[in-house]
């Protein structure tokens, strides 16, 4: 991991995307604090979004909610 200033970035962009094309990882600075960080760009995640991932469903006792609205309609009629 590589770590530029970063006006030296912007005035030598292009070098240091050269470096990223080539697995480099590069930390900006700006006035000595990290404040990005330029890493190869990767096709495949690694880690799958919470959202995909397989769920346990919710199984709770008794009837189901359908099923008690009909027998109150009827109950009540």
């Amino acid at each position: 991991m590589k770590t530029v200033a970063f006006t030296d970035f912007r005035k030598n962009a292009s070098s240091f995307i050269a470096e990223v094309e080539q697995g480099e990882t590069i930390v900006l600075l700006r006035r000595g604090k990290p404040v990005a960080e330029v890493s190869p760009f990767a096709d495949t995640c690694s880690v799958s979004p919470a959202w995909k991932k397989t769920r346990t469903p919710l199984r709770l006792p008794g009837g189901d909610l359908s099923s008690a609205i009909l027998s109150e309609r009827e109950s009540a009629a």
